[in-house]
């Protein structure tokens, strides 16, 4: 009963800290990690050692990869990739599909680029698209949002999934491949959403004409745009097909280099540096503690950081023995794949971040996984995928996402509550319906 009521007391703390009084949430995370050791109890020692395994462990597996994909999605982002992507995306489906183009285009551009970059960047093509149609830019916008903060929560290399998989042990290949399967199916119930019901919001896009006026002479072309993204995916689903026990790449030089060069690090490694080759004319200074580089590494700090304090955490709760007690009070319970939801779900709901929501989940769940049930090598990286479920929301007042949202489209409260934040909800259980009938068929 301590143990439990010490996580309950720390997460409640962890969470008045971040709410209310806009602590950074790796100082929350740390300090509630450590305060949660001592009050359960462990030596002085201990506590510790949970802070240097915890935060080193989680680093060394996962911080280069968040640090990479931000690289990349920055590169993409200043040099216009993104924008290309986006344009071709538009083309393939027409603009006559103004919100299946938008959900699918922040869809694929927030793999690589965080999720409010997302949708700011492309906001001028939903304006635009929805002024020259005569429709509902509040649909347009909505389409778009809730495309970003699929990918954003359910595919690396977003850096949330990242953290999560690499927290949980969970093989990165497949939570690419199941990540995008469940991702692309929540986005069925979600684009009704927007066309049955958000279209209904009459809200007209008043265009500014210096909004279209873009000097796209610099921009890469499509293929060279989408490489640094497609490169590292097909690498390290390549490296996790070679490593089957039934070696189908054989096991010979071939077969290492593959497995070399698919490694999560080495690949998103490598769709960093294609992505220096996107800019029309290089500029060393893009690559200095000033120039993009440096952009990239600010932007990924904060997430790096967060994660290894969530690492900290974790390895806090393992040391501390909850796994055993929830093990004996869950074994006639069957909380089993809800139960990472769930957690993620109120955590995300309360204090906004997605990020955080990920990363707390995980290392929450990190030592239950076995007493869940969860050991599987699917049932983990379905895990992943139930956290970040629970992690898609419900997006409201307090998350950036909202804001940037309602601000750039002119919503008030009540109409962005009606739409971007209610389309999270049904897009978070949507995902977990999906995730839960995948564990029956594949456990």
């Amino acid at each position: 009963m301590l143990l439990v009521f010490s996580i309950l007391a720390i997460l409640a703390l962890i969470l008045l800290a971040i709410i209310k009084y806009d602590i950074h949430p790796f100082l929350a995370l740390f300090v509630g990690a450590v305060l949660y050791g001592l009050l359960a109890g462990m030596s002085p020692q201990m506590v510790l050692q949970s802070i240097t395994d915890g935060f080193g462990g989680v680093l060394g597996s996962v911080g280069l990869l968040i640090l990479f994909g931000v690289i990349l999605g920055t590169f993409l982002e200043k040099t216009g990739g993104a924008i290309v992507i986006a344009e071709r995306i538009l083309t393939w489906i027409g603009k006559k599909s103004i919100n299946l183009t938008m959900m699918l285009g922040g869809y694929v551009l927030s793999i690589p680029v965080f999720g409010d970059s997302t949708i700011i960047m492309m906001n001028p093509i939903a304006k635009s698209l929805a002024s020259k149609a005569n429709r509902s830019y509040a649909a347009s916008i909505v389409a778009l949002s809730l495309g970003a903060m699929c990918s954003h929560s359910l595919v690396p290399p977003t850096p949330g999934p990242i953290a999560t998989a690499g927290i949980l042990g969970a093989d990165l290949a497949m939570v690419i491949f199941w990540g995008v399967l469940v991702s692309l199916l929540t986005l069925i119930p979600a684009y009704f959403f927007v066309n049955r019901f958000v279209s209904k919001i009459k809200l007209k896009a008043t265009l500014d004409l210096e909004e279209e006026k873009v000097d796209s002479k610099q921009f890469p072309s499509v293929i060279h745009s989408f490489l640094p993204i497609i490169i590292p995916l097909l690498l390290i689903i390549l490296a996790s097909f070679a490593n089957y026990p039934s070696a189908p790449l054989g096991t010979g030089n071939f077969q290492k280099v593959i497995l070399f060069l698919g490694s999560p690090i080495l690949a998103l490694l490598i769709g960093a540096v294609l992505s220096f080759t996107l800019p029309k004319k290089f500029d060393r200074r893009m690559l200095s503690a000033s120039g993009w580089l440096g952009e990239a590494l600010k932007l990924a700090a904060p997430v790096i950081f967060i994660t290894g304090a969530g690492g900290v955490f974790g390895k806090m709760l393992q040391n501390s023995g909850i796994g055993d007690l929830v093990g004996n009070e869950l074994s006639n319970a069957n909380w089993g794949i809800f139960l990472p939801f769930l957690i993620a779900f109120a955590l995300k709901t309360a204090q906004g971040s997605t990020t955080v929501a990920m990363i707390t989940t995980a290392s929450i769940i990190a030592p239950l996984l076995s007493p869940l049930g969860l050991d599987t090598a699917n049932l983990t990286v379905f895990a992943v995928l139930a956290i970040g479920a629970g992690s898609l929301g419900i997006s409201h007042a307090n998350d950036s996402a909202y804001w940037v949202v309602t601000q750039l489209s002119g919503m008030t409260i009540r109409q962005g509550n009606k739409s971007h934040s209610l389309g999270t909800l049904i897009m978070g259980w949507s995902a977990m319906v999906f995730i839960f009938i995948l564990t029956l068929i594949f456990p």
